[in-house]
């Protein structure tokens, strides 16, 4: 497979909260959402990261890989959207899938009709972002319609590719009960879901948001008591779901 050129807003290689075991993280540039609590509003223009080449990152993720088997981790290609990159995001799974490195991709699922399924399934797993349930509530939060997402999440069940389910708990915006019902019940009827983590609102993108002359809308939100985080929790788990 030939080499691609991407842009990337940055490389992290000691992350442990975005797959299993210690991960090498590379944040790419360019998203078409525009979540209100964003902590990375400098990556969703895609020509705001640095071009960089597929086989680069490769060749640097290779030396990781004896640490990658002797703690279970892998690279994780997160965003912006990685999606949006569709052939600079095969060539990295690709690459990764040949050196025997598990690879995740951490994605709303709202571009996934840009991968044909073999691509897809080049992903060990997913991390799925449900921003929430109610269609009306996910267009407040994301600026788009949900139902990619929902089509998304049953094509990977097609597949038979592992998912964990992320959902962010936000005071008065996504804390309805009926929305985290509805996030719960959904992901109780997929066989695929291994996990979900619900987590819980912080405002640590909001001097980014300032830094760029952006209003972040979400200041004067407050962050969700840990009681309130846990009663969300409760509900994933109350659906047979394995929840953090």
């Amino acid at each position: 497979m030939e080499d691609v050129i991407g842009y990337v807003h940055s490389v992290e290689t000691g992350g442990i909260v975005d797959g299993p075991g210690l991960r090498y993280v590379v944040f790419t540039t360019g998203c078409p959402l525009r979540c209100l609590y964003c902590h990375n509003p400098d990556t969703m223009k895609m020509k705001s990261g640095t071009e960089t080449s597929a086989y680069a990152l490769l060749k640097d993720i290779a030396t990781y890989r004896d640490y990658f088997k002797a703690g279970g981790g892998g690279l994780t290609i997160s965003g912006g959207e990685p999606m949006a990159q569709k052939e600079f995001l095969k060539v990295l799974m690709w690459g990764a899938r040949q050196m025997g490195v598990h690879v995740t991709v951490d994605t709303s699922g709202y571009m996934h009709k840009n991968l044909d399924d073999e691509t897809l399934k080049l992903a060990d797993l997913y991390l799925l972002d449900i921003k929430s349930f109610l269609p009306q509530t996910y267009k407040k939060v994301t600026g788009v319609e949900i139902e990619p997402t929902l089509q998304f999440a049953k094509r990977l069940e097609a597949l038979g590719i592992d998912v964990w389910i992320r959902f962010v708990l936000v005071p008065d915006l996504t804390d309805d009960l009926e929305n985290i019902e509805g996030v719960a019940k959904f992901c109780s009827e997929l066989s695929n879901v291994k996990r979900v983590d619900v987590l819980p609102f912080h405002k640590m993108g909001e001097h980014k948001w300032q830094e760029m002359g952006k209003k972040y809308e979400l200041s004067e939100t407050r962050q969700p008591e840990l009681e309130e985080t846990e009663a969300a929790r409760d509900i994933f788990r109350k659906y047979g779901l394995k929840t953090y």
